[in-house]
């Protein structure tokens, strides 16, 4: 699996083809990159984990100055989370704005 750390998105800022959000949770956030084609979960240096966020807002912020071609936020089943059932066919997908609103 291919993966991003987030200080060298956020320092290099490249041209984002597809920015995929996970929410697990109800409030914790996981992104998912494709850049150049290859897609790759955006991990934490410090930690050597994913990165997670903790609103949409939190992710606008960091992806603030890369170019975004689309995003999607994945809204999972809780249903499905809190019985410990994996991805389920149940998720809903929703476009997603990373660009600030003017």
């Amino acid at each position: 699996m291919f993966t991003y750390e987030l200080q060298s998105v956020t320092t290099q800022k490249p041209d984002i083809e597809v920015v995929t959000v996970e929410s697990h949770e109800m409030s914790l956030y996981i992104l998912r990159l494709t850049i150049a084609g290859r897609q790759g979960v955006v991990f934490d240096k410090q930690t050597t984990r994913p990165a997670v966020f903790r609103s949409t807002e939190h992710i606008r912020a960091a992806l603030s100055e890369c170019k975004v071609a689309y995003a999607e936020l994945i809204h999972l089943s809780p249903y499905d989370e809190m019985i410990g059932n994996g991805k389920s066919e149940r998720a809903m997908v929703l476009p997603l704005f990373i660009s600030p609103i003017e």
